[in-house]
């Protein structure tokens, strides 16, 4: 299918047009996936922040809402529910919700800053290890030099403190179950490298360098909202980033899109087709809805909202 578009100078063309251009649909699958957001306190405050997190955000998920969210997970039975932030580690009672999460679903994961998990010491680690959660950390870089710009002074130190402590827990080492994966993101205004190629540079310079394994490394774009859209406006990067990454479009990343088979639910209760759909404010089927509302996931088929930082999961490899 083809269609002529006519696109304003300096605009990149409308990610819809994009996909009708190829004949295709963004629609719902089988919602496998459970991801729960639970506020935008953070110890950090990086530049390239979808959520603008950071020090002294108001927005955490109170414990009515995380009864709400157990509700909802035992009664949709999610194949994985994937708790995130902000930094969820600082989230009051945010281990009670993982205790009442665990037997509702057979794999569930806590993303961590790893500064702000240093923060909460052993006993919170042990508890973490004891449910058998998932743990998915930012570690934007081997360098220092480039994390410590990203994500401020001292945390490339803290967070290689933090990754030695979890293999001693056994989180990353091979046979012992527990799960160990690093996200990369750029510092700039460019795309990710290879995923694959990324990983092996990782795993490669961790051990060798400062003896640390992980299971998996996750290397994705920086979506143009929050903090980061006002870094690339500030910077004049703006126009040229959304460029690459319409350029980098890749029709075959439609079909495995993590908003066909996700929900996400923001710590106020209400829902969205993604995390990034939270941030720009675009609610499940266009008008807010609470998760107490909701007997299970939309039905397969169910449109799903699209924005032109779509842009960002489908560049190359995907955001998945």
């Amino acid at each position: 299918m083809s269609e002529a578009v006519t696109v304003e100078p300096g605009a990149v063309e409308p990610f819809a047009s994009v996909l009708r251009r190829h004949g295709l649909e963004l629609t719902r699958g089988e919602t496998t996936a459970l991801q729960v957001n639970v506020g935008r306190l953070c110890n950090q405050a990086c530049r390239h922040c979808h959520l603008e997190a950071g020090p002294g955000r108001p927005e955490v998920m109170g414990p009515e809402t995380m009864d709400e969210v157990v509700r909802f997970a035992a009664r949709a039975g999610f194949a994985a529910v994937d708790v995130t932030g902000g930094a969820p580690e600082l989230v009051p009672d945010i281990l009670d919700l993982l205790a009442a999460l665990r037997p509702h679903t057979p794999r569930l994961i806590l993303r961590s800053n790893l500064t702000a998990l240093r923060e909460r010491g052993p006993e919170f680690w042990g508890r973490l290890r004891d449910l058998g959660v998932v743990i998915v950390t930012s570690f934007p870089s081997v360098s220092r030099a480039q994390t410590d710009a990203q994500r401020g002074a001292g945390v490339w130190e803290q967070s290689l403190d933090m990754l030695r402590r979890l293999n001693e827990l056994g989180y990353g080492v091979e046979g012992t179950g527990l799960e160990l994966d690093l996200v990369s993101n750029p510092a700039g205004a460019f795309l990710p490298p290879n995923q694959c190629r990324a990983e092996e540079r990782f795993r490669r310079d961790l051990a060798r360098r400062w003896g640390i394994v992980f299971s998996h490394l996750y290397s994705f774009a920086n979506v143009p909202l929050g903090r980061y859209r006002r870094w690339l406006e500030e910077s004049g990067n703006l126009a040229g980033y959304l460029e690459k990454l319409a350029q980098a479009f890749n029709p075959a990343t439609v079909g495995g899109l993590m908003c066909r088979t996700q929900l996400s639910v923001a710590w106020d209760g209400v829902l969205y087709d993604c995390d990034f759909h939270l941030a720009a404010g675009l609610p499940l089927g266009g008008r807010p809805r609470h998760v107490s509302e909701c007997e299970g996931p939309p039905p397969a088929g169910t449109p799903v909202a699209a924005a032109d930082h779509c842009y960002a999961c489908t560049a190359g490899s995907g955001f998945t």
